[in-house]
């Protein structure tokens, strides 16, 4: 039996409390499981005191992370070696930031100053006018990007971006029209953002792309393009000219790219500063997770909190509400960067793993979500644990009532799921003893967005590691490409009848 399997049955072993008793036997537990994180402009509170995490556990988990390796399996990404063994390669996003392998932060800063140059050019004027931007990708190439944007970017009293972006990822048409009627060809600029450069979705809207300024009498469509991309060549070869194409490195993976060239679109929604304040955010959570050990390491901390939920109580979801519009898409986010990264099957060394690995994670936007899916939260059979976001300072000068009344819906969810209440009618029952995390920002800004976003980075790593699991493959998603190729291409035989008549039904038998 391995260490970590001795852990993991210690865990298994330890009996737990209700969180109600939690708080009654220690009279500290706020202050003990709650920790803030200074940042620029505003700090960024944790506290995950009404999860079922105690003494013995966090104990308990902390051997854990001591058997799995945490520390050095930390410090090889963290360093730049080799932590994404089936690919063997580097895991370098927190390079991008400034913490990594001395040149790979080099290369990243190199690159982050050609992006910077292409964009102080663009708003200075020199490229001609540029009032919109259309950035085409998919994936982590453009919910990273969506999310920032609208988030950063919404106009205010004090701020318009100099530069209406505008995301569109789906291969559907209608998403690329939508674009399309919103914006001047005359004044258009187009992002391509493909690691590859070859990913169909992305390549197949880029050539619509190319063709509507085409149409519109734009004489240089492909000198409107922007390449960001690990394949320079392709991006040439395609047609973008090559001062227009903005590298980044291919140990920089996907759904963490949002740190590097593909981070342009927010640039030029929120200018360099803004976007290198978005970096800076991320980089104080980086040098937090690197240098503080055990339950205080925050994303470690949430990790003890998420293992504890699937693998001790059988939790099968967690769910993540943002209390602020500017967040909505927050839970999308999330759900890649978590369920792709940990979404296996097998260890690192390809073995079964033998037990759970990620939940499903899911969400939305509070106060929508109370008058849709809270029913079940508070009242339903199944367990989920929940993670509330929300902003201290609003984003909008409407009464102050309307933020009083967001804010006070957020905690009051949080202390209903745990206290439950009694009643002689079953059907007004609450259980209660339901755990809830919550996050509260003093405000949201390029750098306390950069590092909720970081903070979740770690916090997925360290359930992978002390799952023992890879989280920077994702071979999960290729055979299904594989087989919309073969079918696109004519190739391929014996699909299932299912699939057979559906092709046949829609117009694409071959």
């Amino acid at each position: 039996m391995t260490d970590a399997a001795a852990c993991w049955n210690r865990l298994e072993e330890l009996p737990m409390k209700t969180l109600k008793a939690l708080f009654a036997a220690d009279a500290n537990r706020v202050d003990r499981f709650t920790d803030s994180l200074a940042l620029p402009g505003g700090n960024v509170l944790f506290d995950w005191s009404k999860t079922h995490l105690s003494s013995d556990l966090i104990t308990a988990f902390e051997a854990l992370a001591q058997a799995a390796g945490f520390a050095g399996a930390r410090e090889v990404m963290l360093t730049g070696g080799i932590a994404n063994p089936t690919e063997g390669r580097a895991a370098e996003h927190t390079a991008q930031r400034g913490m990594g392998a001395d040149e790979s932060v080099a290369l990243a800063d190199a690159f982050h100053m050609r992006m910077r140059g292409l964009v102080e050019a663009i708003h200075e004027g020199l490229l001609g006018p540029v009032k919109h931007l259309i950035h085409i990708g998919i994936g982590g190439s453009a919910l990273g990007p969506a999310l920032a944007v609208d988030a950063l970017a919404r106009p205010t009293a004090e701020f318009r971006a100099p530069v209406d972006v505008h995301v569109v990822s789906n291969i559907d048409g209608n998403a690329l029209e939508a674009a399309f009627e919103v914006c001047d060809p005359a004044t258009t600029m187009i992002a391509v953002a493909s690691k590859t450069f070859t990913t169909i979705e992305t390549m197949t809207n880029a050539a619509s792309a190319i063709q509507w300024l085409e149409e519109a009498g734009v004489s240089d469509a492909y000198g409107r393009v922007v390449a960001l991309t690990a394949s320079p060549d392709k991006a040439v070869e395609w047609g973008v000219d090559e001062t227009r194409v903005l590298p980044f490195s291919e140990s920089v993976g996907g759904r963490y790219s949002l740190w590097s060239s593909i981070g342009f679109p927010v640039a030029m929604a929120l200018g360099w500063d803004g976007f290198a304040q978005f970096l800076e955010g991320a980089a104080a959570v980086d040098r937090h997770f690197a240098d503080t050990e055990g339950f205080a390491n925050l994303p470690l901390r949430a990790a003890f909190a998420d293992l504890m939920y699937v693998q001790l109580r059988g939790c099968q979801t967690r769910a993540g509400f943002a209390y602020d519009e500017r967040l909505a898409l927050f839970p999308d986010y999330l759900q890649q960067l978590e369920m792709e990264s940990n979404g296996k099957s097998v260890t690192a060394d390809g073995k079964p793993l033998g037990r759970n690995s990620a939940p499903i994670t899911w969400g939305g936007v509070g106060t929508d979500a109370q008058h849709a899916v809270f029913q079940l939260l508070h009242q339903g059979t199944i367990e989920v644990p929940v993670d509330f976001i929300a902003v201290k300072q609003p984003g909008h000068d409407l009464d102050p009532a309307h933020h009083a009344i967001l804010l006070t819906n957020c905690f009051a969810q949080g202390a209903a799921l745990m206290a439950g209440a009694e009643s002689v009618d079953g059907a007004r029952a609450y259980p209660g003893n339901r755990p809830s995390a919550t996050i509260l920002c003093d405000a949201l800004t390029p750098a306390t967005l950069g590092a909720l976003i970081a903070f979740h980075e770690h916090r997925t790593f360290a359930n992978a590691v002390l799952l023992g699991i890879n989280p920077f493959d994702q071979f999960g998603v290729e055979l299904g490409k594989k087989i919309a190729n073969e079918i696109a291409a004519g190739e391929g035989e014996g699909f299932d009848p299912s699939t057979e008549a559906l092709l046949a039904a829609a117009g694409l038998k071959r």
